[in-house]
Order: structure tokens, then sequence, then C-alpha cells
């Protein structure tokens, strides 16, 4: 079995692959206040409980990382070697400056690449064709770009909806935190559905917009046929309000970051 860690600024999602089946998920917030041996502590429970459910023991034998926090990188380096469950864990992959600059194209700095981003790549370009882009609706709002080839080539960082929302409420002093639930209609008629269709609809058009831009400006985009990945926690509030998204994929980064464990250990034996 495989255990794939996806690091986020928000959230931590590890991912438990036997064979090509993600057969468990779990998300943990990415709180750089815990300890190793608290984050050990919850990760075995998790483990536990799964294992009970699942009635079958798990035998970890790979770990693959993603981070875009550097803080918990090591933490979560040290637990894949050090937990009891891991024991016979060799190594894990992280995914690093050199596994970046080896599925991107064009970057000036690969090391500046969210991790997570070119996990996204490999699983778009291998499940869904290349060239493809992937909208990633998380703490901020990724737009990628995969060449012919499966190359990331580069994108757009934009505030995610949650992001916005916050910095909104805390700025804004008249105006009430409100749940993010799409309203009936984009003119609103009460403070309430007024945000609400900001956040939303605001969002689907900046990334219909975006979309639309990149297919002008790169011709190997161009095509109605390229595939469309949306991905990320807050997807669905998008999906329903645009038609440019072509595929949902929720677990598109754990996917890419098994693809990448896989990729590696078959370069390692060849």
């Amino acid at each position: 079995m495989l255990l794939a860690v996806d690091i986020g600024n928000t959230q931590t999602v590890l991912g438990l692959f036997e064979g090509v089946q993600l057969r468990h998920t779990w998300r943990l917030d990415s709180s750089t206040a815990r300890t190793s041996d608290e984050i050990k502590a919850i990760v075995t429970q998790l483990f536990f409980e799964a294992q009970k459910q699942a009635q079958t023991p798990f035998n970890i034998n790979q770990v693959v990382i993603a981070s875009v926090v550097p803080a918990l990188t090591q933490i979560w380096a040290e637990l894949a070697q050090n937990m009891s469950y891991l024991s016979s864990v060799p190594k894990p992959i992280v995914v690093d400056a050199n596994i970046m600059r080896r599925y991107s194209k064009g970057i000036v700095n690969p090391a500046e690449v969210g991790a997570d981003r070119i996990a996204n790549a490999v699983a778009a370009k291998m499940l869904y064709g290349s060239p493809a882009i992937v909208v990633d609706f998380g703490t901020a709002t990724n737009i990628d770009v995969i060449d012919e080839q499966g190359f990331y080539i580069g994108g757009i960082i934009s505030p995610g909806i949650q992001t916005s929302a916050e910095a909104l409420f805390r700025n804004a002093a008249r105006l009430p935190v409100i749940d993010l639930e799409l309203p009936d209609k984009i003119l609103g008629t009460t403070t309430k559905t007024a945000v609400q269709s900001g956040l939303l609809c605001g969002e689907a058009a900046k990334v219909e917009a975006l979309i639309s831009a990149l297919k002008r400006e790169n011709p190997i985009l161009a095509g109605t046929e390229v595939p469309v990945i949306a991905t990320g926690g807050l997807a669905p509030r998008i999906l329903q309000i645009t038609t440019r998204i072509t595929h949902h994929d929720p677990d598109l980064t754990l996917k890419g970051l098994y693809l990448i464990a896989a990729l590696q250990f078959r370069g390692q034996a060849s």
C-alpha cells in the first residue's frame, strides 16, 4: 500500500492506495503549532479506526509527500519512518525541485512551483490527456496549464473563495459573516445574497474569463476538446454555475502523487 500526503496551506490530505485504488482519505488541519508527537497520535488513531472498519491490517510500503508548508515537510518525512504502521517504509519520496523540474518546462525556477501543482499536472496528463487545464479551488485558486507532452508550463494564482471571503469580512465592518451558499440569482436583494453572488458567481466569472484568455494566448489550448479539470475542496461550489469545467476530480492531487511515486519506482528499477 502507498500513503500519499498532500500538505496544503489550510489542510493536509492523506490518501491510502491499495494498488491503483484509493481506499481511504483523511483531512487534517495544516497547523504548524502541532508537534510531531501530536500528528503521530492523530494519524495512528485514524489508521487504527480504518483498519478496524476494513477488518484487515494495513501493509504500507511507500510514502510520497507533496508540501507547500516547509515547516511541516520534514515532520511528515520523519513520521513516515518512525511510525509503527510505517516501520518498513523506505525513505519517503518528497516532491522536491528535482522532481518538479522533471515534470515542468519553461519555468524560470521550478523550486517555486507548488508540489501539488506538479502532482495535478501529472494526474491530468495520465488520466485525462494533454494538453489540459487544471483549476484547483483551495486556499488559492490555481489555474495551471499542461502542454501536449504533459509538462507543466505555467499558471495563474489568485485568492481562493474562502480567502477572499475572510478578507472581506475582516475589512468591511458592516458586512456579516455568511455561509458560502449559491444564491438563487446573481442580483442580490439582501446583503447576504449580494455577498454570496460576489464571492461565488464572481469566482466563476473570474475563472471563465481567465480560461478564455489562456485559450486565446496559447494555441495548444484552442480546441474545445481540451479537458478542464476542477479539483480542490471548494470546487463543488463553482461547478453548478460554470460550463467551462469538463471534469471534476476531488482526488486529483493524491492520484498525481501516486503516479509520481510509480514513475519514480519504475525509473529506479530500469
